[in-house]
């Protein structure tokens, strides 16, 4: 353990100032990947095709991916289309115009994992779609916004949950983001719902991800047989964007920036 690092009691790690940088590298390239795959979204591309780049550039930048061999799972993304909520395996079937994608892409940099997702959409978008990923990157801002010092997390999960409910679209509650650092998934488990005033206290140092799932329909989902894919019960539109969050003396640090994060919506 780091000498100025602490667990809480509920068990959530209390990273220390230096630790910051070492994330810092990590996010950015995260975010440098899905940058940089965003051009190759197009009609006719297959999502094996998207892996392959994200695969080959995490090696070109010196990383490592942190889903190749994780619970034997065998791409260094997840690209979760249309009505798949998450964990989308790659594969061979190409993508049709109007189709919306989440990538997902988590590296280690020097021990660290910087972890993120983006919603891309293949040729044009109908308008529900269109609605629907801003509404979902809205909500993660808010969610954002809401982290600082003596905050909680049940004041992430209400700001979330009350902006997409107000625009009459459901969080998914089968699903939530998660602690991380020198780790892939540590606690705290960071729900995109809830009350504000509940759950753990925030504090400066600690590392999480923020990663609503936002459907058109029914918040509920199943997972299919794969072990890995989840997708809507009802077969609705689902989006998710993520963001890797350090929280700092007097609010929050997003370590996978990005000017390309949302441009195409703003």
């Amino acid at each position: 353990m780091d000498e100025e690092s602490r667990i809480t009691k509920e068990g959530i790690r209390i990273h220390a100032p230096q630790d910051f940088a070492g994330m810092r590298k990590a996010g950015a390239v995260a975010a440098r990947i899905l940058d940089e795959v965003g051009p190759l979204v197009e009609p006719g591309v297959t999502t094996a095709t998207l892996d392959d780049f994200i695969r080959n550039r995490v090696e070109e930048l010196g990383a490592t991916s942190a889903t190749i061999g994780y619970r034997g799972y065998q791409h260094a993304s997840c690209i979760s289309v249309n009505h798949v909520v998450c964990h989308g395996i790659p594969g061979e079937k190409s993508l049709k115009n109007g189709d919306i994608l989440n990538i997902d892409v988590t590296v280690i940099v020097d021990g660290w994992y910087g972890d993120t997702s983006r919603m891309y959409v293949a040729g044009k978008p109908s308008i529900k779609a269109q609605r629907l990923i801003q509404v979902t990157h809205d909500s993660l801002m808010k969610g954002i916004e809401a982290v600082r010092p003596g905050a909680t997390f049940g004041d992430i999960g209400a700001a979330i949950q009350t902006y997409a409910e107000g625009h009459r679209m459901s969080v998914v509650r089968d699903f939530c983001g998660h602690g991380l650092g020198r780790v892939f998934h540590a606690p705290p488990n960071v729900l995109h719902f809830g009350r504000a005033g509940k759950g753990p206290v925030l504090e400066e140092g600690m590392f999480f991800t923020i990663e609503p799932m936002i459907n058109l329909g029914r918040a509920e989902t199943k997972t299919l047989a794969d072990d890995w894919t989840a997708v809507t019960r009802d077969k609705s539109l689902s989006a998710q964007f993520e963001h890797s969050i350090g929280v700092t003396s007097d609010g929050f640090e997003i370590f996978t920036p990005s000017d390309l994060f949302f441009p195409e919506f703003r």
